[in-house]
């Protein structure tokens, strides 16, 4: 999808700033599942997309860390940057307080200097 709109902005369809910005309303909007959802990460450490918590859209992450200390945005990053991967750490369903075991894979969208991700929850039984 990210590479279909890279390549508008290529041949002339739209500017890069409108393939970014199409780019990320559509990350936004895709979900799967009961929990699914898509973010995306500048390889410059600025948050373009996470659905659930928009508010921090626009801001760095880089020090967000999980109670056993684990900086996930940080692996999120170098494991896309260095070609992509499975990250595992712990993260809090949307509207609970207890940390999950949670598993993402990561991927860089170089046009864009993207670092994508979806995860899911370890101990969901629906997998």
């Amino acid at each position: 999808m990210l590479q279909a709109i890279y390549q508008k902005s290529r041949s002339g369809e739209m500017s890069p700033d409108q393939a970014t910005i199409l780019g990320a309303d559509l990350l936004r909007d895709l979900g799967y599942g009961k929990e699914g959802y898509i973010w995306a990460d500048t390889v410059d450490d600025v948050n373009v997309v996470l659905c659930w918590k928009r508010e921090l859209e626009g801001t760095n992450r880089l020090d967000h860390k999980d109670p056993k200390g684990v900086y996930d945005v940080r692996l999120f990053l170098s494991t896309g940057k260095a070609g992509g991967g499975y990250v595992n750490y712990l993260l809090h369903r949307k509207n609970e307080q207890n940390w999950v075991p949670k598993r993402a894979y990561v991927k860089l969208f170089k046009p864009f200097g993207w670092v994508v991700g979806s995860g899911y929850y370890l101990d969901d039984k629906d997998i």
